[in-house]
């Protein structure tokens, strides 16, 4: 009986602090911090049905506000076009030099190297 509501207030306090202030509704993020571990069993489940805007569902057509900005924030490399072309750029040395390897040796020669 008292690791249910132990577990519930530790989750919604690290919930809370994980909450960004523009994501809080109603009171400011330190008052529900406060709420949160002053009001033992009430304060973390006010914080999980009123204390932050939820997302929209996973099946919405289009994203919210939320996705938006978070892809403008960041963009994996593979899906990054500035970053591919800078990796051609990189490539492009390498393609000009002669077809030999980089130790000298042409993969074409038949004989081994001189040791």
């Amino acid at each position: 009986m008292f690791l249910v509501p132990l577990a519930l207030t530790i989750y919604a306090f690290i919930d809370c602090l994980n909450t960004s202030e523009e994501e809080t509704k109603h009171l400011p993020k330190i008052a529900w911090v406060f709420i949160i571990l002053l009001f033992w069993i009430v304060g973390p489940v006010v914080w999980l049905i009123a204390g932050k805007t939820r997302r929209s569902a996973a099946g919405a057509s289009e994203p919210g506000s939320w996705q938006r900005s978070r892809r403008q924030q960041w963009v994996a490399p593979d899906d990054n076009p500035d970053f591919l072309k800078s990796l051609k750029d990189d490539r492009k040395p390498e393609a000009e030099e002669e077809p030999g390897r980089r130790d000298g040796t042409n993969p074409d020669d038949k004989a081994p190297p001189a040791s």
